[in-house]
């Protein structure tokens, strides 16, 4: 598999073994004393410490207290590690969750102040006026799309309200999308991140902001996963799937810069009240979503079951066909051993009709759905969430 190398704007060189280019470009920058930002259990395979020989000459420092959503303190500690290391570039390696705090442990590498007083809706915010070390990104998940993001949804630890915190500052310099990264990706968390993936294509597609570039993305990584996911849940080293995974979830994090929708509304209540990996919040939700969608988006959600190759999706009414693509979802669930519903979901706790109140509540006032095709209301997503459960 050649490595291809496109930006838009980061540059990316994509394909398998991209990440044995890391070492050369970063000495090539001036980069020698990097801080390697990654999760727990990648920390505890092979795989780091094979990367950190294909680094070569450079005196690394190792940062890897990430774990579940991520969190302040975490960000926080790891700036800290960066300062201790006098680190001079930070290398993100592993899922969304690695990735967001990669960045913002770049941010407060040179900037006063606590990471959340960072994010785009505090009160009191804090410009972002100072030098970003160099950073490179790796993924090994193909979810989020992180690597080519200009975010980092970082949670209060207390709380776990999640805060974005958002800058062109925060994209990756260069990011090494290398799909053997994601070879040994468990088959449950290749389902939760692909379905991740999707739903940021789904969403981004049915938003009503005006972004044709956008669209033709956001198709083009529905078209990509609905072939590719499948295969890459039901034998995990399919190389050529996982590599389409990996690309999809690029072009999802692309796209929704055109905003998402309900959807990630309800995965982010989901997260904070119920401890849900965002991926399976996702996953659990779309197509209850998407039915609640239905009247006004008929149209879009009949071309989706074109590019996704629905059966059916090209015959009968466009309400039809819109019909079979979210019954299309539920199925693709099913198959990827999603659950169909929350009540259905039991770690690391199940979520129950107590929650309905406070889920609507952080739901509501999450900035997601302002961009859902069709108004959802605190009532609205206390029906949905019913539904769902």
């Amino acid at each position: 598999m050649a490595i291809e190398r496109f930006a838009f704007p980061t540059t990316i060189h994509f394909g398998a073994g991209a990440r044995k280019l890391v070492g050369e470009h970063l000495t090539k920058q001036g980069v020698k004393r990097p801080l390697l930002v990654t999760d727990r259990g990648i920390a505890a395979l092979p795989l780091l410490k094979s990367f950190l020989t294909e680094l070569g000459g450079l005196d690394v420092g190792v940062y890897s207290e990430i774990f579940g959503n991520p969190v302040r303190k975490q960000v926080m500690d790891g700036a800290a590690a960066y300062k201790g290391h006098r680190a001079d570039a930070v290398i993100g390696l592993g899922g969304g969750a690695a990735l967001d705090v990669a960045k913002a442990i770049a941010l407060m590498a040179n900037h006063p102040g606590d990471i959340l007083e960072y994010a785009w809706d505090h009160p009191q915010v804090r410009p972002m006026d100072r030098a970003v070390p160099y950073f490179v990104a790796l993924p090994t998940t193909a979810g989020t799309g992180s690597e080519v993001g200009r975010s980092s949804v970082i949670s209060d630890d207390h709380t776990h309200v999640k805060k974005i915190v958002f800058s062109p500052l925060l994209l990756a310099k260069a990011v090494y999308a290398d799909p053997e990264l994601t070879l040994d990706l468990p088959s449950s968390i290749t389902a939760a991140t692909g379905m991740d993936a999707l739903t940021h294509n789904i969403e981004s597609y049915l938003s009503p902001a005006y972004h044709p570039l956008c669209d033709g993305i956001a198709l083009e990584g529905v078209r990509i996963a609905a072939r590719a996911l499948p295969k890459a849940v039901a034998n995990g080293h399919d190389l050529a799937a996982r590599a389409d995974m990996l690309m999809s979830s690029m072009m999802g994090a692309i796209a929704f810069q055109k905003d998402l929708g309900a959807v990630h509304s309800c995965a982010h209540a989901l997260s904070t009240v119920a401890d849900l990996h965002h991926g399976l919040a996702n996953g659990i939700m779309i197509d209850h979503v998407m039915r609640f969608n239905l009247p006004a988006a008929t149209g879009k959600l009949a071309e989706l079951a074109h590019v996704a190759g629905v059966k059916s999706g090209d015959t009968g009414s466009a309400d039809a066909r819109a019909r079979a693509f979210i019954a299309w979802l539920t199925g693709l669930k099913a198959s990827l051993g999603i659950p169909a519903k929350l009540s259905d979901y039991r770690a690391p706790r199940p979520v129950v009709a107590a929650d309905i109140t406070r889920l609507v509540e952080i739901a509501t006032a999450d900035i997601c759905h302002q961009t859902n095709p069709r108004k959802c209301t605190a009532a609205d997503f206390e029906a949905l969430f019913v539904a769902a459960l």
